[in-house]
């Protein structure tokens, strides 16, 4: 099983760590609105894991990847909520959750914050078909619990996962706290979020 395992996590924490939608998110927003709102987010996004891992677990990711009908149909749901979270930091007075003090930014919208990482990740079918191509490679007991075996893979790389964005969540506050103090940075930040969005979008649809 250990031979199996740390394989795994080191291929694990190299694919969190390459650019992608999620550590792009997690980067961005800790930049924006501070580090407990990084934190936040990257626990929805994290969150999200176990529902690919059921699908892997469980076959349907296969009805995903041979219907390209419904594989689409959900990149586009995922993409256009991309767009939609972009017109709504578009439509806001300053950006969404900008203030110059930290209470306010996670005072009302923890939840808001954790549902968006959440629904952003369900969103992506491509981490369901990644996950179908990268958890069968790492089993250790082909005869035993096939669906525990990949809980217990999927429980692993939300770990990891979670620890790296903590990680840049900390690292992208600390830049923020010095950086991003003037009210005249506030534009520059809303337009920043409003294209994070938008280029998320795109790397989902490519």
């Amino acid at each position: 099983m250990l031979e199996q395992i740390l394989p795994f996590l080191i291929a694990s924490i190299f694919l969190t760590l390459s650019p992608g939608p999620d550590i792009i998110y997690v980067l961005s927003q800790s930049l924006v609105g501070g580090y407990r709102r990084g934190l936040i987010i990257a626990a929805g996004l994290v969150t999200g894991i176990i529902v690919h891992t059921s699908l892997v677990a469980f076959g349907v990711s296969l009805v995903i990847k041979n219907s390209e009908t419904l594989f689409w149909g959900i990149k586009i749901a995922g993409a256009l909520y991309l767009l939609y979270l972009a017109y709504k930091v578009y439509s806001s007075s300053r950006g969404e959750g900008f203030s110059s003090s930290e209470e306010t930014k996670i005072s009302k919208s923890s939840f808001s914050y954790y549902k968006t990482g959440l629904v952003m990740n369900m969103l992506n079918p491509k981490v369901t078909i990644f996950f179908l191509a990268f958890f069968p490679g790492f089993l250790w007991d082909t005869d035993s619990n096939l669906v525990l075996q990949f809980y217990i893979l999927g429980g692993l790389f939300m770990l990891q996962a979670f620890i790296i964005f903590g990680i840049v969540s900390v690292l992208a506050g600390k830049v923020s706290t010095v950086m991003f103090q003037k009210s005249s940075h506030f534009t520059f930040l809303k337009w920043f979020q409003i294209l994070t969005f938008i280029a998320i979008a795109i790397l989902i649809l490519l």
